[in-house]
């Protein structure tokens, strides 16, 4: 049954990749899985040119959310596999993000998938106690076994899906219509309001910290390594004092538009369609089947 599973999912990845490459072919001013001309995009910027952001934010978070749950949940390699081929062919294929962006994303929380499976997947002793053993410098060996192997692979796929289902979330819904959503479930007005407010405050960081390290290397602040730890001191410190002018400036602005301690947007209306609901119970479906098959 397992060999099954593997074949459909193979097929399964296969038809996403050639409908990817399709439609990249017929819409290249959006969709591109090569080369990504400019820089690094916001989050915002990738969410507000989505092709999925016309679909019901509710609906996104709910799907998202059930993903991440089962993938947690059944911990199982092919129900995991299931929701990564999904949650990417969503975001990149359905919405149209630049596969080069959505790869550099996914960067970091795969190196610390991997750098936590593989303390798990590997030990060490004076003694060779293994499965497989490695006997390194003749000091000690280095042990693993199929059963630690597997564990690993099991928690890097699992953190995987998870993962790429809040990517699926994040990269097709801007904040506020999430911000919307939060509120509807009545999410503390408080939290909802710091964590709008954080959010903003992270990218105005960002945008302070590219501007003072651009300044910095147009005056060679980083020649050489004394010169680079300097610089990274001056940046630091000024950083705080640029962004707390900042902040209170654009706290001011929010004053002066008459601001209560609640930020309020126009909300566009988007009713689910009724295959978006057909496409949600069978994919939620095939992955309990999957489950159900190979546990």
């Amino acid at each position: 049954m397992e060999k099954i599973i593997t074949i459909f999912l193979i097929i399964v990845a296969a038809a996403m990749f050639a409908h990817g490459l399709w439609k990249g072919r017929h819409n290249h001013h959006h969709f591109h899985i090569g080369h990504s001309h400019g820089g690094s995009l916001g989050i915002d910027a990738l969410a507000y040119s989505s092709k999925m952001r016309s679909w019901n934010a509710g609906y996104k978070v709910l799907l998202a959310t059930i993903c991440l749950i089962l993938c947690i949940a059944f911990n199982n390699i092919y129900v995991s596999i299931a929701v990564i081929l999904t949650m990417g062919y969503l975001t990149v294929v359905v919405g149209e993000l630049e596969f080069d962006h959505y790869i550099s994303m996914m960067t970091i929380p795969i190196v610390f998938m991997v750098v936590g499976a593989i303390t798990i997947a590997i030990g060490y002793s004076l003694k060779p106690i293994g499965e497989y053993n490695l006997h390194v410098f003749n000091l000690f060996y280095i042990y693993w076994s199929k059963k630690s192997l597997l564990l690993a692979a099991k928690l890097i796929l699992r953190a995987f899906g998870a993962v790429s289902a809040l990517y699926m979330m994040t990269l097709t819904t801007p904040l506020t219509e999430l911000v919307s959503v939060l509120r509807k479930v009545h999410m503390p007005k408080l939290i909802v309001e710091l964590m709008n407010m954080i959010y903003r405050y992270i990218f105005i960081m960002l945008e302070t910290y590219t501007r003072l390290k651009n300044s910095a290397e147009s005056r060679l602040g980083y020649v050489d390594f004394r010169t680079s730890c300097y610089t990274f001191g001056q940046i630091a410190s000024n950083l705080f004092i640029v962004t707390l002018k900042k902040a209170n400036a654009y706290y001011n602005a929010l004053e002066a538009r008459c601001y209560d301690g609640e930020l309020n947007f126009l909300e566009e209306e988007k009713p689910v369609k009724t295959w978006q609901i057909a496409f949600a119970i069978a994919f939620l479906f095939v992955l309990f089947a999957i489950w159900f098959l190979t546990r």
